[in-house]
């Protein structure tokens, strides 16, 4: 008997399907119904992990699957490729950040292929080549031309040790993650991506994405945060301006008792302006950049605060107000004030009470109004709409709809990102690089020490050039783009990436989006999902496409865990896939990660479960290779006995239920466990004196077929065993007898009045008269109705029997 020799079978199918270009496809193909089955590309770190194989591996089943059921399967893959640590790797080693991202990406190319996923590699996307960046600068240029980019003051996070601005990710518990010097805050121009042009579509469109998960949606719609409200207009004591503020609730405004600003917004500063004040305001400034947005955000924050010398007048009361600058306060939320309610809201209670300042409660706790003037009386909802009418009224304000979201800050001043193509001249302005110019490439005259601005800015070549518009000197831009603009779009370059001429052939998007089915880490639920919606939208508002949503279908894998966490470097946990694929194969991994857990759950790494795995395939491959000469040949059923009727009924029931659990979930966990019961039952069928060829051959048929999506090198080597030729991913997908599922025999209730007293088994064609008669000699039943007088016999054929005694 043959032995299982899984690296010489993964060898030679891996060969077999690249010799073959088993996976290659044509998107303009119309013949077949369409199918985009996509998993979220990765960062080229360098080494797969185990959250990569479980991702992958969950998408190659349905890739596999879904080309079996008929459809010309979209199954992509590329890389993420700019981003932070390529520039560390430069600082840190000397190797530049596009000769260490490129081995990166041949190495995890490598270790990808070892598990046999069937991605067409000629529709391979690398978001930081020229290729794939210069379609990148004319998407941010459209933009610009369509009012959807904007370049706007604004703080960033900025590290004074390392003389260099940090992205939020950068900044760890307030300090600077390279060296932990405490991050301040900093003031510059920043490039803008107009987010907030489609808050209302994003927030709606979640409606009809009944193919995400609940929680992605409901983390979206948080995120975007719509509230209904009002702008309230207070005028400023002693100055010829107005601060107008937004209010969720209006109903509250008779409890208003002082005004908070943040201390970085413009407002602050010309409220202070020629005053004593100054010196405070550039004192707690000092204080309020070492603390990060979350922090300022946080619940439990001590809250601090310093009066600013300046008062608000009540627009419904009349009342002076003072005005504070207090660090729970952001620039960014509504006009960058607030009106402080102490007795109806936590954080300024906290702060009235740390100030020692008026605490008016406004509504009781019916929900009715106290201290409110005419209101005085009203639910405090009637008074919420009646307040918000006096205030539209009277001129002081009006109805609003607000939305949490912010417009997208996209510039880095970073090297190993998109360069942002526009020049500044002095004559000119701002000035768009003309199409025909990209790309604009990254210069290779860089110095990256680590310090000071981007490393564009030591580019001699670069930085100089002539202005576009009116051929005098100007500057070129020297930030980057955020790499989620790079993951915004990619998976519309996929369908179209050998495209010379555009960012792609709108009638090709337009065919293949949205996306079947998306994978990846919920971690993504927000930010990389919210702008891929968003993009889509803007690509739709500016005609380049007519979808309005990117992904139909999504599933956020659960992660691996060791020993409950997840698995890292830090804690030591770490399993190598690489090692694991050279102990036992690429189709146990793929096997045991798909069958340890429910994909959307957490996984709880298991050496047990994978050796339980191995051991299954050998199984498998055992009985196969015992039985391979009666699948070759073609057989009768003939007469079957009860053995070969329960034997068709397992296959064919097995055959149904995976092809269930593949269609309409992603049942992957039970349709492996429906495949184990399958071949216990077909190792015990064999045995049998008699035993039926035809009935093994069908058996052995759909073994193979079953476990191909999930061990695909095993499936191919054992599917050529039984005889068969060419690749088994290019058959359609086998469709079970019915008729064999059906058994002869059925179960029968037999009631006494009604009343359950047995159950027999009994033949499916049995007639009503024999029902009657079988369910009369019953040993149950004749104890049941001794004594008793049988008034009549209700029979329903294939049911139930009644009798009706006294």
């Amino acid at each position: 008997m043959s032995v299982y020799d899984f690296s010489k079978i993964e060898k030679k199918w891996q060969k077999v399907w690249k010799d073959n270009n088993q996976y290659k496809m044509d998107t303009r193909d119309d013949s077949k119904p369409k199918y985009y089955c996509l998993e979220m590309f990765p960062y080229p770190s360098g080494k797969i992990h185990m959250g990569h194989v479980r991702n992958y591996s969950i998408g190659d089943v349905v890739a596999r699957f879904k080309k079996m059921e008929g459809y010309n399967v979209l199954h992509p893959m590329g890389w993420d490729s700019f981003g932070l640590p390529a520039e560390n790797a430069a600082i840190k080693h000397g190797v530049h950040p596009h000769k260490w991202t490129m081995a990166n990406i041949e190495e995890m190319k490598d270790q990808l292929s070892m598990l046999g996923l069937s991605y067409d590699w000629d529709k391979e996307v690398a978001t930081s080549t020229p290729e794939y960046y210069k379609w990148t600068q004319k998407i941010f240029l459209k933009f610009l031309e369509n009012d959807l980019a904007y370049k706007k003051k604004s703080f960033v996070n900025w590290c004074p040790s390392c003389e260099t601005v940090l992205a939020n990710e950068q900044v760890v518990d307030g300090h600077c993650e390279r060296c932990d010097t405490l991050v301040e805050k900093k003031e510059l121009e920043q490039w803008y991506f107009k987010t907030t042009e489609f808050s209302e579509e994003l927030l709606a469109d979640l409606d009809t994405l009944d193919g995400w998960p609940e929680k992605v949606r409901l983390m979206q719609k948080n995120w975007i945060g719509k509230s209904h409200g009002a702008h309230v207009d207070f005028k400023v004591k002693d100055m010829d301006k107005t601060i107008t503020v937004y209010t969720t609730r209006p109903d509250t405004i008779f409890g208003t008792t002082f005004m908070v600003v943040a201390p970085e917004a413009q407002l602050a500063r010309d409220l202070v302006a020629g005053t004593e004040y100054e010196k405070d305001l550039d004192e707690f400034l000092t204080k309020m950049h070492t603390m990060t947005q979350i922090e300022r955000e946080a619940a439990d924050l001590k809250k601090d605060g310093r009066f600013i010398g300046r008062y608000v007048i009540n627009p419904i009361t009349n009342k002076e107000m003072p005005i504070w600058i207090a660090n729970y306060v952001l620039a960014d939320y509504g006009t960058g004030a607030v009106m402080g309610v102490p007795a109806h809201d936590d954080r300024d209670e906290d702060f009235a009470k740390t100030f020692d300042m008026e605490i008016v409660p406004v509504i009781d706790e019916d929900g009715k109004m106290i201290n409110s003037g005419e209101f005085t009386g009203m639910d405090k909802d009637e008074a919420f709409k009646a307040i918000i009418e006096k205030l539209e009224k009277d001129g002081l304000g009006k109805s609003t709809t607000n939305y949490r979201l912010r417009d997208w800050l996209i510039s880095r001043q970073r090297y190993w990102g998109c360069p942002i193509p526009v020049v500044y001249c002095d004559d000119c302005g701002i000035v768009p690089v003309p199409e025909k110019d990209l790309p604009v490439l990254l210069p290779t005259d860089v110095e990256f020490t680590g310090k000071g601005e981007s490393p564009l800015t030591t580019s001699e070549t670069f930085n100089d050039c002539v202005c576009p518009k009116c051929g005098k000197k100007a500057k070129r831009e020297v930030d980057t783009m955020d790499t989620f603009v790079d993951s915004s779009w990619y998976y519309m370059r996929y369908a179209d990436n050998q495209n010379t001429e555009d960012i792609f052939d709108s009638e090709v998007i337009d065919k293949w989006l949205p996306v079947d089915q998306y994978i990846g880490g919920v971690e993504h639920a927000i930010l990389h999902l919210l702008y891929a919606r968003w993009f889509t939208k803007a690509f739709n508002k500016m005609g380049m496409t007519k979808h309005v949503e990117p992904f139909k279908n999504l599933l956020t894998q659960g992660m691996v865990l060791m020993d409950g966490s997840k698995m890292s470097k830090s804690k030591g946990n770490i399993v190598s896939p690489v090692e694991m694929v050279e102990k036992y194969g690429a189709d146990t991994a793929r096997l045991f990660i798909l069958f340890a857990a429910p994909p959307e759950r957490d996984l709880e790494w298991s050496e047990q479960g994978v050796e339980g795995c191995f051991k299954f395939l050998n199984r498998v491959f055992r009985v196969v290779d015992e039985l391979a000469d009666i699948a070759k040949v073609n057989h009768e059923f003939g007469e079957l006995t009860k053995e070969d009727k329960a034997m068709r009924a397992k296959t064919n029931s097995t055959l149904k239920k995976v092809s269930e659990d593949l269609s309409d979930k992603f049942g992957f966990n039970t349709a492996i466990a429906a495949l184990m019961e399958l071949i216990n039952d077909l190792y015990k069928y064999k045995e049998l004196d008699t035993r039926n060829d035809a009935v093994i051959k069908e058996a052995i048929e759909a073994v193979v077929v079953i476990l191909a999506p999930f061990a695909p090198h095993l499936g191919e080597e054992l599917w050529s065993m039984i005889g068969k030729l060419g690749s088994i991913f290019d058959i359609r997908w086998p469709q079970y007898d019915a008729e064999a599922i059906k058994s002869d025999e059925i179960e029968v209730v037999v009631q006494i009045n009604g009343k359950l007293k047995s159950k027999i088994m009994i033949d499916a064609k049995t007639s009503r008269e024999e029902m009657q008669e079988i369910a009369l000699k019953d040993e149950k039943i004749v104890e049941a109705i001794e004594g008793k007088n049988v008034v009549k016999v209700i029979a329903v054929p294939g049911k139930l029997v009644n009798i009706v005694a006294k």
